[in-house]
């Protein structure tokens, strides 16, 4: 059985009371946020984030390598001009290499693939690594703040690591 019955009853709900079809394209607070996709971290609540505020672009360890994209068509078409960087503790990335991963694949699958699935040791250092990649991408903005943060998977806290 699919949820996505269960997901058209929510939204169905949602709905009923959805009051903010108004609001404009560009985000009002004028960030983009790049985070893991991990369901125990949802960026909107442990940011204090409404709809409308920011742009929050998730993937596998919130890496920035795979946000590149949207970060610059966030930046130079819809205003954004601050960057968080949210990691967080006891993160799957942590759990493989990238070898590990291709081995499974070509396993599983049969497939062979030499393609990079960002996989980390050290989680801190996963931060600095994607803050510096962001800082030194051409094609985004030079001028703006980047910060990156250790999001805590059992207190909820956010840490300031860059």
């Amino acid at each position: 059985m699919s949820i996505v019955s269960e997901f058209l009853s929510a939204n169905q709900r949602y709905a009923s009371i959805f009051t903010k079809g108004a609001l404009p394209l560009p985000p009002a607070r004028k960030v983009s946020v790049v985070a893991c996709m991990d369901a125990r971290l949802d960026p909107a609540r442990v940011l204090g984030l409404e709809e409308g505020d920011a742009h929050v672009i998730r993937n596998a360890g919130g890496r920035a390598e795979d946000a590149i994209r949207s970060l610059v068509i966030s930046q130079q078409l819809l205003g954004t001009r601050e960057i968080v960087v949210i990691h967080h503790t006891d993160c799957g990335m942590l759990t493989f290499t990238d070898a590990d991963l291709r081995r499974k694949l070509e396993k599983d699958l049969g497939q062979s693939t030499d393609r990079a699935f960002l996989a980390f040791r050290d989680l801190d250092q996963s931060v600095r690594d994607d803050v510096s990649a962001i800082r030194r991408e051409h094609l985004l903005l030079k001028d703006v703040p980047v910060s990156g943060f250790v999001y805590d998977v059992r207190t909820g806290r956010l840490r300031q690591v860059v």
